[in-house]
């Protein structure tokens, strides 16, 4: 992927600050936060509510709540330090830090790393300076466990209200988790947390040849099912547009929602469309229809 690609012009600053969606009284809307690009990946801002169509188990349904203000978000951030790393890890350090750089007012933040062992920073902070001497201070070791991170971040993000984001980055397979990615992905899709992730092609010495790894297909999955973005990189040098990239994203969403009208609790797949030509919406492809969650209301 090259920089000239991600470094399409974000639509972040046409966008203001804004607080929670407020949704009506006694309704619970199922809330979906969109990312539209055109042709060439570059962040199309400005849309109307009119512009999008939502299908819930192929059915459309009426937008009733649609905002493009930027959103807070909770947000933690899951670097592979293990051993293929090695080389790459303080260039690592300091790509993730362009994503830190631009948190913005009312984000709150957590940094952890794994390998053979999975650490994370003691509590959300909105302190950049703070975050990035955590980040400083992870440590690397063997191995890949990148689904239980995955379980991990998901933990730390349980009980936080409003948007949240896990952003992880590996440049190999999970090598030795006990969580399994389809646990991972049912847990993320019923507490409602957007995967973003980074996968690097990178090739190291493992002490007798030189080996060449790719990053686990795990990762795609994940993210194309919770509406993140995944980003494929063959080059360390992408890196940093690659952390720019997903906080402009991030920044530049539309938040649009409807009411439930079949409660089964079964998961629907999710549909978002753009009417105008040209224009590709990304956005979480399911959700679970639970009735102790939502409330049908007379249309």
């Amino acid at each position: 992927m090259s920089t000239a690609v991600l470094s399409a012009v974000a639509a972040g600053s046409a966008l203001t600050l804004a607080q929670q969606p407020t949704f009506r009284a006694g309704t619970e809307l199922v809330s979906l936060f969109v990312t539209v690009t055109d042709a060439q990946r570059r962040l199309i801002p400005d849309l109307l509510r009119e512009d999008f169509e939502i299908l819930d188990n192929d059915k459309p349904q009426p937008i009733v709540f649609f905002e493009n203000q930027v959103q807070p978000i909770s947000v933690v951030v899951m670097l592979d330090t293990s051993g293929s790393m090695t080389g790459n890890i303080a260039l690592l350090k300091l790509a993730a830090e362009q994503f830190l750089l631009r948190l913005f007012p009312g984000d709150t933040a957590k940094v952890g790393a794994f390998n053979d062992k999975i650490e994370v920073s003691a509590r959300f902070t909105g302190d950049r300076d703070d975050l990035i001497a955590e980040m400083k201070n992870l440590d690397y070791g063997n191995g890949t466990r990148l689904f239980d991170a995955l379980a991990i971040s998901l933990d730390e993000l349980k009980g936080i209200e409003g948007r949240k984001v896990v952003l992880a980055f590996t440049d190999g397979e999970d090598t030795a988790s006990r969580t399994s990615l389809g646990s991972s992905i049912e847990r993320a899709r019923a507490e409602e947390v957007m995967v973003y992730s980074i996968g690097l092609e990178s090739e190291y010495f493992n002490g007798q040849r030189m080996i060449r790894s790719k990053p686990d297909g795990g990762l795609r999955k994940i993210s194309d099912e919770t509406g993140g973005g995944y980003f494929e990189l063959k080059k360390t040098a992408d890196l940093a547009p690659t952390f720019t990239r997903i906080a402009q994203e991030l920044h530049s969403q539309y938040v649009l929602g409807f009411t439930p009208t079949q409660l089964d609790n079964r998961v629907h797949k999710l549909t978002v469309r753009v009417k105008q030509s040209g224009m590709t919406a990304r956005a979480r492809r399911s959700y679970v229809a639970a009735a102790d969650k939502f409330q049908i209301t007379e249309r």
